[in-house]
């Protein structure tokens, strides 16, 4: 409640003073997913295809992330300070990861991500492979192993032998499942291959390499060592040594700056390029150099390009069904993204129908599918057509290509409205599934909607019924009615929703407690199109003025005075109905040689309960009479979800 004093001795003046106051909002069928990860740093990915986990080491944090194929997070192990290289055991029961700033290598369990060996290893360890079930790792510019075959953990340090590997990256370590006894190792422009069948590391060949590598990796048929590399001068490109001798093959050109490299076990290859407007994965089959597919990440939330891949942060699904990488943004945000049917190529399917089309007459839709391997022609495609009947679609007649790919089918839309035409493409062996759509606006008659008492003004707090009137439809006989009162506090309300009767009418009943904009809604047939009608009606405020102090009422005329003692002070309590901001006005009258004078007025703020109380001075001498009034007035008074009304008039009189 508000409380203001007004001098009434100084509102008299100014009248006897002759002064008056006035108050003036084409995809693959197969889609990839992606999920952000929890994570601020990322050190290396391994999956585990036995129980389709995914493993994310974040050195920053000192975490390793677990996850489904989908991205969802199923445990995060901690404790694990600058944790970096990861590994999978042959066997998928362990994955061992390096803990750089314990010096230390960890074995987790992959069925209760149990943590169950820690070994001291006397180096901080970085790059993990194992080969023939010894943990090989990179330290420094060299590298060592970690035997736990036997009743003690046994570690071998510095085995790069007379090899001068040197370079900012750090060690890159690589191996194969299928090629025993095989580790590759390389750092700065150096590269070596090494048998690890016995103990220790036996040097095979040493030999040069691009000095920008930032990972290895050794074909299947251990035949060739491939790279990342890249440099203006030689191009970019995933690069491609002989593993026998390191003689330079022919690679996989792909787009700067190359930051990646894995090979699934068929051999299929995954190159990954740290660039902000070209694709980031380039998947090949062996030997070709032109990519069966590429993956462009997209811009992930308020970044200021789109996402890069991290360095070396790619790995396959065992089974060669998926690829997955970590993308980061210029915002630091790491996103897990599972790339879908990578070995196969994506077709390119355009479909193309008219903008606009009648009911109930034929249309032709017509399109295009291409590859790079050619389709042969007959190749069948699927079609769904989506309208206002049949919202979940409805097949229709299948559709063969031309010999160039092309097709096209006709249609007679039963519907009006949008009618989409979805095209799809199964897929096969060697080129993954596609669908796209296009749709056509399909003409449908107008029908009429009404909706009465558009603006009509209403007492505070009254019952009215608003009543709308559908006209001819189809099918549909449904309407909606929602209320929106004014003011931001108060949301648009569905009052009803039923079938109209018929004579084609439904009414709702609103409570006018503030002016209102009711709204009607038939959302259309298969022949009518959609329809809104508005109606804004207005609502007057609750005002009412209580006076206080004063000593009786009588009449004076024909109308009712509150008498006060000339040195009393009359109080005035207002009553009105709330809103944050709102205040009512105080207007002030005074009587003086037959005529009602303003004498002054001003904007008093209500309390939370809508209250407020103003206190006039006593003027000190008797034979004044004067009225006040209060009201709310629609934007002045603070807000504008009422209409103007004013308070009924409040007389008084002071005597001796």
């Amino acid at each position: 409640m508000h409380r203001r004093s007004t001098s009434i001795a100084t509102a008299l003046a100014v009248v006897l003073g002759s002064a008056v106051l006035t108050a003036g909002a084409a995809g693959p069928a197969s889609a990839d997913a992606a999920k952000v990860l929890p994570v601020a740093s990322v050190g290396d990915i391994v999956v585990d295809g036995a129980h389709r986990r995914v493993y994310v080491s974040d050195p920053t944090g000192g975490k390793i992330v677990v996850t489904d194929y989908t991205g969802a997070v199923k445990a995060t192990l901690t404790g694990l300070p600058g944790v970096t290289g990861l590994a999978l055991s042959a066997d998928s029961g362990e994955v061992y990861a390096a803990v750089r700033n314990g010096n230390r290598i960890v074995s987790v369990e992959t069925d209760t991500y149990v943590r169950t060996a820690s070994y001291p290893v006397g180096a901080a360890p970085a790059d993990l492979e194992v080969v023939d079930g010894r943990i090989w790792f990179a330290h420094g510019t060299d590298f060592g192993s970690l035997d736990i075959s036997g009743a003690e953990p046994v570690v071998h340090l510095a085995q790069r032998g007379d090899v001068g590997f040197s370079g900012a990256y750090g060690m890159f370590l690589a191996s194969d499942p299928a090629v025993p006894g095989v580790l590759v190792a390389g750092n700065g422009g150096d590269l070596a291959v090494y048998d690890v069948s016995a103990d220790g590391a036996a040097l095979r060949v040493k030999g040069d390499m691009d000095t920008a590598v930032r990972q290895l990796d050794l074909t299947p048929d251990g035949s060739q060592v491939l790279t990342s590399w890249g440099s203006p001068d030689r191009g970019y490109g995933i690069g491609a040594y002989s593993a026998a001798d390191l003689t330079e093959r022919t690679g996989y050109p792909i787009d700067p700056y190359p930051n990646a490299v894995r090979v699934a076990p068929d051999g299929s290859v995954a190159g990954g390029s740290s660039s902000g407007y070209e694709p980031d994965v380039h998947i090949h089959r062996p030997g070709d150099a032109v990519p069966v597919r590429e993956y462009d990440f997209p811009n992930t939330g308020d970044s200021s390009g789109a996402d890069t891949l991290v360095d070396g942060a790619l790995a396959w699904a065992p089974d060669a069904s998926q690829v997955f990488a970590v993308s980061v943004n210029t915002r630091g945000t790491y996103t897990l993204r599972a790339l879908a049917d990578p070995t196969k190529e994506l077709p390119t399917l355009k479909v193309s129908a008219p903008a606009k089309s009648d009911r109930a007459k034929k249309l032709t839709v017509t399109g295009r599918l291409t590859s790079k391997s050619a389709l042969p022609a007959g190749t069948a495609l699927s079609v769904t057509r989506t309208d206002v009947e049949s919202p979940n679609g409805k097949a229709l007649a299948a559709v063969r290509t031309k010999a160039d790919g092309s097709f096209s089918f006709t249609d007679t839309p039963p519907a009006g409205g949008k009618v989409t035409y979805r095209v799809s493409y199964a897929g096969d062996a060697e080129h993954a599934a596609v669908s796209v759509s296009d749709a056509v606006e399909v003409s449908r008659k107008a029908t009429a909607l009404s909706l009465g008492n558009n603006g009509k003004l209403y007492t505070y707090g009254k019952d009215v019924t608003f009543t709308a009137h559908l006209g001819t439809t189809y099918k549909n006989r449904t309407v909606a009615i929602y209320a929106d009162p004014f003011g931001s506090d108060k949301p648009k309300k569905l009052l009803k929703t039923a079938k109209v009767n018929s004579a084609g009418n439904l009414s709702a009943t609103v409570d006018m407690t503030r002016d209102t904009t009711v709204t009607a809604v038939f959302t259309g047939d298969a022949r009518y199109a959609a329809k809104t009608a508005t109606s804004t009606a207005y609502a007057h405020a609750k005002v009412s003025t209580t006076v206080s102090k004063h000593y009786r009422t009588a009449k004076i005329g024909s109308t009712t005075y509150s008498w006060f003692r000339k040195n009393t002070d009359p109080v005035f309590t207002t009553t009105m109905n709330y809103y944050t901001g709102r205040k009512q006005r105080f207007q002030l009258q005074v009587y003086y040689q037959g005529s009602w004078y303003d004498s002054a007025s001003e904007y008093v703020a209500l309390g939370a309960n809508g209250k407020s109380v103003v206190a006039l001075g006593a003027p000190g001498e008797s034979g004044i009479r004067a009225r006040i009034r209060s009201s709310y007035i629609n934007g002045s008074s603070g807000d504008t979800v009422n209409s103007t009304t004013h308070g009924a008039w409040k007389y008084i009189t002071f005597t001796n």
